[in-house]
């Protein structure tokens, strides 16, 4: 029976990867053969992940499609589904993603109702970093109403809260569970507020601090963190405090069981079975291997077609028209922040195309942590996946996970009322990856690629200012005024016009001054 949960996914997993067997040479027949044959690090992951799906957890749910060519879609029922049958390997998210945490060391939210595997996740993430199950299990806090700073962190030793005559004296018995590499907090909306505090200190500056003693959460290892909720739209005994919710880097839904497998489930409860038990250890990362796998995926590099359509969505979102009177200012943050309603404000730009400006349909824009997770999270899927670079699907299956949560919908927007749209009011990841796929299109409608003046002149501005002269200066001035005004004929501004319209300023900027230093020296 428990050769089943020993079995881990014969090498290559991805055949598009050269990973498996070499060409043989005639040296190759006479030399000794090795005790142990070292697995790649991006292979060793793929086959962890093959075990979770395969073996520890069940869930035949492959959200995260990939395809060369259009996939093959089926229609069924009466109220517009689609089942979709992508070319390539695709993956289950609920589990994917937990494990690209766990390699990037990040924090990731699983939620989903009570019993749906989010803190079996959480653990074998845990089982994976090289603790062992009980250790483990052990080290999960429990949220709950009561829980303090102190039981959280740890309690100062009582003979040195008597004795000490200075904050500094205090000794502090921390909690065994800081020094773990895998931290799982279970239903933090169940903590209050001023716990929650304490753990946002841990989980953002990476340690822990008690009557004036401090620790490092992170040791000289990779970190990542795990928390689980019932829901993210509010729900709990404490409200989550923002500046929290916002350390989430990706939010995960928690998949329900699939009937066809219940035999396997009713095998688990006879053999009393707990899949955290049974991870092969060929699959364990040590902390070397953890530190080396995330530099790996630091590596991998963002091609230029890639990085134009992430920052041609980017523009989208912040520029709201009548947020300000001065032009920089007209953004929703400054909305936000003063209190304003960012709907309404929305509503005021009358005229404006709602089915163009694709940041009519959120409330906010994005934050750099976010546009960051995007990168590091992006990189990690086509390391995961094996291609070398970044393509612009790892993008595309990764941008819906950061940003939920992060990007939030405009629920007066008219498209949350309109037939089966209504469906993406509740169905956040269906939306934000909707969003992406518009701006692609709205990319190429454009031709971005062939026509793009603003990008050419940051490119110029970019190969430096040494050697240039004033005259030369100053054409590059005339330049960006005529730019500028080529855009104040459209009419009506969008979000990528407000993006090109700060830069060219940043650009004038940045050539008068250069010019008038040129001729203070002569």
């Amino acid at each position: 029976m428990l050769d089943r949960w020993k079995k881990v996914s014969a090498s290559p997993t991805n055949p598009g990867v050269d990973h498996g067997a070499e060409a043989l040479t005639a040296e190759d027949l006479f030399r000794e053969p090795e005790t142990t044959q070292t697995v790649p690090l991006d292979e060793k992951l793929r086959q962890a992940y093959y075990w979770i799906v395969n073996r520890a957890v069940i869930s035949p749910y492959y959200d995260m499609e990939f395809s060369r060519a259009d996939p093959l879609t089926i229609d069924v029922g009466d109220a517009g589904a689609t089942v979709s049958l992508p070319t390539e390997a695709s993956f289950s998210s609920n589990v994917l993603m937990p494990l690209l945490t766990f390699a990037v060391g990040g924090k990731c939210l699983l939620i989903g109702g009570p019993g749906r595997g989010k803190t079996t996740v959480a653990v074998l993430m845990g089982v994976l970093a090289g603790t062992s199950s009980d250790d483990v299990r052990r080290g999960v806090q429990q949220g709950q109403p009561q829980l303090t700073v102190s039981d959280l962190v740890g309690i100062p030793l009582p003979r040195d809260l008597v004795g000490a005559e200075q904050l500094s004296d205090i000794r502090i018995a921390w909690r065994d569970w800081l020094g773990l590499p895998v931290k799982i907090i279970d239903e933090y909306n169940r903590i209050p507020t001023k716990t929650q505090s304490a753990l946002l200190t841990m989980v953002a500056e990476g340690y822990v601090e008690s009557h004036d003693q401090m620790r490092k959460t992170a040791g000289d290892g990779v970190e990542s963190w795990f928390f689980t909720a019932n829901d993210d739209a509010g729900g709990g005994t404490f409200p989550v405090i923002q500046a929290l919710r916002d350390r989430m880097d990706v939010t995960v839904q928690a998949a329900g069981f699939n009937s066809r497998f219940l035999d396997e489930l009713i095998t688990r409860v006879e053999a009393g079975e707990k899949p955290e038990e049974h991870v092969p250890a060929e699959l364990c990362f040590d902390v070397d291997e953890q530190r080396s796998m995330r530099a790996e995926i630091r590596a991998v590099p963002i091609p230029v077609a890639v990085r134009r359509r992430l920052r041609f969505f980017l523009s989208h979102f912040e520029f709201v028209q009548h947020g300000g009177r001065r032009f920089e200012y007209r953004t929703k943050d400054v909305v936000t922040t003063s209190g304003g309603d960012v709907s309404e404000t929305i509503d005021a730009n009358t005229g404006a195309d709602l089915q163009v400006d694709l940041g009519a349909q959120t409330r906010n824009g994005l934050s750099v942590r976010a546009l960051q997770t995007l990168i590091l999270y992006a990189k990690a899927m086509a390391w995961f996946r094996g291609t070398g670079e970044v393509e612009l699907a790892d993008v595309a299956a990764i941008l819906p996970f950061v940003l939920r949560g992060k990007l939030l919908p405009n629920a007066a927007h008219p498209r949350f009322d309109i037939g089966a749209e209504r469906e993406l009011s509740t169905d956040s990841l269906s939306w934000l990856g909707d969003l992406f796929a518009q701006s692609c299109k709205q990319y190429d409608a454009l031709g971005r690629d062939r026509d793009d003046p603003v990008g050419q002149l940051l490119a110029e501005f970019d190969e430096g200012l040494d050697g240039l002269s004033v005259r030369q200066a100053s054409q590059r001035v005339t330049a960006v005024e005529s730019q500028l005004r080529r855009i104040s004929a459209v009419g009506k501004l969008y979000g990528r016009d407000f993006d090109d319209l700060t830069t060219l300023k940043y650009l004038h900027q940045r050539y008068t001054a250069y010019a008038r230093w040129k001729q203070s020296r002569g």
